[in-house]
């Protein structure tokens, strides 16, 4: 036996015992076997798709729930490599559905997070009774099957196509999950969250299962210029008046942190406090590094503004703690090389570099903002008790 067969061999029995040991225990990768694992696989399959449209590889994302149960996720990029075809630049696609690792491509900027784990598509392949591949690429359509991951057969060249991309579908496997059923409004909340928090992603979710009991089937589209001005427009629906009309947006480059930090804010009369966090598209519920940085930011900019303009109140103008949060709706998103992400679902992001660099940006846009907007500045003062109403 060549050396050659030996290391492909080597690498069958590699997958296999991978796969197997995904079966085996599949809350280790997706969490769980009910409703929720579902969801994280369409999310392990989405987010190839989703960080290709931010490369500028694709223009476009649509995600089907379709009306057999299965999931389709289609892209209009240039198509995954096929290495029976010969492609040898990146991940081909039978590695892409067979290998697992974690991270593939190293956490960026660039990259947006949809999973804790960042793990391929090859768990969802592996979790899934079958998936069907196909690869739009270079004027051929490209086919391959597989069943509970295992490829039935090489990928055949399927005739001529149009265009180029690659979709995947995919059904969770009956044997594994207690449901194959995966809720419309959870993703639909998450991928309206991924395009408000990056303006460049244009994504589509459709869920054709409603045709099974004869009703329309729903489809929504989402795609936000405005970004996180947006968001903040979103959350404060139903928050009351604002206290002033315009939705404050920063966004800066920041070396320390080697990334970028976006923040968009506005107050209103509403003693509730809305903020919501963001490392690299992915949610931190726990918050850490860049909302301690947001609070140190608006305090010292609204601390300042204050004491340039004179005494409230008769008094001292910065009596006691600054009551930043209250009224307060913001939306602070970092994007960093390797974000520190801790916490058993990692919804907490740690480092100084980042708690400095969005103090700054938020402390040094939020001041030049108020100099600009002398009216506005004087309505967020009294509402932070800075000036007398």
């Amino acid at each position: 036996m060549s050396d050659g067969t030996i290391g492909r061999e080597a690498g069958r029995i590699g997958m296999r015992e991978t796969r197997d040991a995904i079966r085996k225990r599949p809350g280790m990768y997706v969490g769980s076997t009910g409703e929720r694992g579902v969801r994280q696989m369409v999310f392990e399959v989405a987010g190839r798709a989703v960080n290709a449209v931010l490369a500028g590889r694709a223009g476009h994302v649509d995600v089907t729930l379709t009306y057999d149960g299965g999931v389709r996720v289609a892209d209009d990029g240039p198509g995954v490599p096929v290495e029976a075809a010969g492609h040898t630049e990146g991940a081909g696609l039978e590695t892409l559905l067979t290998r697992v690792a974690f991270a593939p491509d190293p956490a960026d900027r660039h990259t947006a997070i949809l999973t804790p784990l960042g793990i391929w598509p090859s768990v969802t392949n592996a979790l899934s009774g079958r998936l069907t591949a196909e690869v739009r690429r270079e004027g051929t359509r490209w086919v391959q099957e597989y069943a509970r991951g295992v490829a039935l057969g090489p990928p055949a060249a399927g005739g001529r196509a149009t265009g180029s991309g690659t979709t995947l579908t995919f059904w969770p496997d009956a044997e594994v999950f207690d449901t194959q059923e995966c809720s419309f409004a959870a993703l639909e909340e998450r991928f309206r969250e991924l395009a408000l928090l990056n303006r460049g992603l244009s994504i589509s979710l459709t869920d054709e299962r409603p045709a099974r009991r004869s009703e329309p089937a729903r489809s929504v589209h989402f795609r936000f210029p405005g970004g996180t001005r947006d968001f903040v427009a979103l959350l404060d629906a139903g928050a009351g008046t604002p206290v002033h009309p315009d939705v404050v947006r920063l966004e800066r480059e920041d070396r320390r942190m080697a990334g970028t930090v976006e923040v968009a804010m506005r107050w209103s009369g509403s003693r509730d406090e809305r903020v919501r966090s963001f490392a690299n598209s992915s949610p931190t519920p726990q918050g850490g590094a860049h909302v301690a940085g947001l609070y140190d930011g608006v305090a010292a900019a609204i601390d300042a503004c204050a004491r340039a303009r004179g005494p409230a109140r008769g008094q001292d103008p910065w009596p006691g703690p600054l009551p930043t949060g209250e009224g307060l709706t913001a939306v602070v998103s970092v994007k960093v090389d390797r974000p520190q992400l801790h916490g058993p679902t990692r919804g907490e992001l740690a480092g100084a570099a980042v708690r400095a660099g969005v103090e700054a940006a938020v402390r040094e846009g939020l001041s030049t903002w108020l100099e600009e907007h002398p009216e506005q500045a004087d309505a967020i003062l009294r509402r932070t008790g800075r000036r007398a109403g």
